[in-house]
């Protein structure tokens, strides 16, 4: 029998599973405040580290006290590491960027040039006071080649050791206890390959995190739920 989590204590509150978690991209949740959302029941909301890092830019989010403060939520944050818009931005556009080994190098619009690695993405979420904190990962499209899902594995297994560096060195530098830190998540790649999926969490599982999300959109070309891949 598998061991269901029913619940997972945060530094700023419990989130019960299953749980739904609104998008709050830029610290907020579009057209709704911090007030409606508690009146919703809303546990908890993801944030993105790569927007954020653009727009209201770190150092306002660092200077107005952490994520918490900068949007008037007192309940759990999670923040994305920035991996599903290396796919978004720079797999599916590339005259917006690079990927390579080190990290994503992204020019937006306007031209200005931002540079997001494993290391930079943990000490920017730290820095944000996130409750959960995310791997640097290398998200592909479902339907791309066994090649390209492979090279896509091995890149995020590879951040994904960079990142717990990181985060570890951070811990110890700031001297934040066990209790009272954020929680590290790994994120499990492979596209729509079982055989991928399961190297991927294993490396991930030998690293150790407190937590695995999924990465990709569980869903194939047909937009069908892949559920036999969270078996």
């Amino acid at each position: 029998m598998k061991a269901v989590l029913k619940e997972l204590t945060l530094a700023h509150g419990t989130l019960h599973f299953p749980v739904f978690l609104p998008d709050a991209t830029r610290a907020v949740v579009r057209a709704v405040d911090s007030a409606d959302l508690v009146g919703c029941g809303v546990e908890g909301v993801v944030m993105s580290t790569f927007h954020l890092m653009q727009h209201p830019g770190s150092s306002v989010v660092q200077n107005a006290g952490g994520l918490h403060a900068f949007a008037g939520w007192d309940r759990p944050i999670l923040t994305d590491s920035g991996g599903f818009q290396v796919y978004s931005l720079v797999r599916q556009n590339p005259k917006y960027g690079t990927l390579n080994e080190k990290g994503m190098i992204y020019r937006n619009e306007q031209g200005e040039k931002y540079n997001l690695t494993p290391e930079k993405s943990i000490q920017l979420q730290v820095s944000y006071g996130g409750d959960v904190v995310f791997c640097l990962d290398d998200c592909t499209h479902v339907d791309a080649d066994d090649a390209v899902q492979a090279d896509a594995v091995q890149r995020t297994i590879k951040w994904a050791r960079r990142c717990r560096d990181a985060f570890d060195q951070l811990m110890a530098q700031k001297k934040i206890s066990d209790a009272d830190r954020p929680k590290l998540f790994g994120v499990v790649q492979g596209g729509g390959s079982r055989e991928l999926r399961q190297e991927c969490a294993e490396a991930l599982l030998e690293i150790g995190f407190d937590g695995y999300g999924y990465g990709g959109y569980p869903l194939d070309g047909d937009h069908k739920l892949l559920t036999e891949m969270f078996a």
